[in-house]
């Protein structure tokens, strides 16, 4: 068989940087499967990355030295642990936590100033996502400053790729959950009847969970929300601030937000990517795959796939959901897209029903999140 010729690309390089869309949209049509500099190989189409998502067995979701509960497993072990962690996003318990997180929104766009340039981000998006996730699980007001800080390190950390700084910024983080345990275990018959002492409370295969494997589920699940939902909130308000008709569309038909949030999310994704390993040796868009080998999903390119969605930037409602990635396929589809989408819709809702207008601000710029983040790092709006 004929070797096929290895293409590079860095996902980090200025020019990739400078439009990160544009360059997926690009590497889409030229290279769909590609080789970096940091040992990954990366698939732009939506066809590779839905066969990838579908073959668990090929393409392994077991790809790092750390345990991640069940994020990181493969069936059989993953099917287990997973049954657990979808119990907590049923519509029951969706249902009732949504006026928790109906009053925490509306609280949140009440306190927005209007008739001046307001930084999104810091005074929406991150304070949403931080209190949302902390009244899911049950966890005090207390902690609402050391998760905003740590999620700020750990996007450092991340985006200057010091292992060092990575791992203190993980332990930190696993002493918040621990310290959550610990008091609930102290407590007693006393302890609240929230999310993070039911889980103090499942057995898996007989036995309890052990502290590791809760302090890994709980922190697959933060650390989606306090980077991925602060995202989505950030991108839909500025989509909703430059494309006005769009915005006053949804705000006479609020029957359509959840699936609006979707589109504009499927246009300018919150995550960028995530990855797999090889099982066996793949071709792959024409690249020769060796087993073993660390593959990208990037959600932030197939998602916008012409072949699929045609012009991957028109706001459509009428597209096909089941052809939209945002919260995946597969056996690793999103467990908590539900929670996701029922946030996200309470924004949208919450910010139509308190604003008139959202509209880009009067001078300032929004700067985009650099990779492997989204969204905007700052995104200063007008809201009257």
């Amino acid at each position: 068989m004929k070797k096929t010729q290895r293409t590079e690309w860095d996902p980090r390089s200025p020019e990739v940087l400078s439009d990160q869309v544009a360059a997926y949209d690009e590497m889409r049509a030229r290279c769909p499967v590609a080789h970096s500099p940091y040992g990954n190989w990366t698939a732009f189409r939506h066809e590779d990355v839905v066969g990838i998502l579908e073959d668990h067995e090929t393409y392994s979701n077991v790809v790092s030295h750390h345990a991640s509960v069940p994020n990181g497993m493969d069936p059989p072990e993953h099917t287990r642990y997973r049954q657990i962690v979808d119990r907590y996003y049923t519509p029951e318990r969706m249902a009732a936590f949504e006026p928790v997180c109906r009053q925490i929104t509306r609280e949140l766009v009440a306190a927005l100033p209007r008739e001046n340039d307001v930084e999104i981000m810091s005074d929406l998006a991150e304070p949403f996502a931080n209190r949302v996730q902390c009244a899911f699980m049950g966890w005090p007001d207390r902690l609402h400053d050391p998760l905003r800080q740590w999620t700020r390190k750990n996007h450092e950390a991340t985006l200057a790729m010091d292992r060092e700084a990575m791992s203190a910024v993980a332990l930190e983080f696993d002493g918040y959950i621990r310290e959550q345990l610990d008091e609930r275990r102290a407590a007693g018959t006393d302890a609240p009847a929230d999310t993070t002492t039911a889980l103090l409370r499942e057995t898996v295969g007989g036995r309890p969970l052990t502290d590791e494997e809760i302090v890994s589920i709980v922190r697959n699940w933060t650390v989606g929300e306090l980077g991925t939902i602060a995202a989505s909130v950030g991108i839909m308000a500025e989509f909703l601030a430059t494309h006005p008709h769009v915005q006053q569309q949804l705000r006479e038909q609020p029957a359509d937000l959840e699936r609006a949030s979707d589109e504009i999310l499927r246009i300018n994704a919150p995550l960028i990517a995530n990855r797999r390993r090889t099982t066996r040796a793949v071709t792959l868009g024409g690249q020769e795959i060796p087993a073993g080998e660390r593959v990208m999903v990037l959600w932030a390119s197939a998602n916008r796939d012409e072949r699929v969605f045609g012009n991957p930037d028109e706001f459509r409602l009428d597209r096909d959901p089941a052809q939209n990635l945002l919260y995946g396929t597969g056996i690793h589809y999103c467990p908590g897209a539900p929670l996701a989408r029922l946030e996200l819709r309470l924004v949208l809702e919450e910010l139509f029903a308190g604003t008139t207008a959202i509209e880009p601000a009067e001078g300032a710029r929004p700067v985009r999140a650099q990779y492997p983040g989204s969204g905007f790092s700052r995104l200063p709006l007008r809201i009257r």
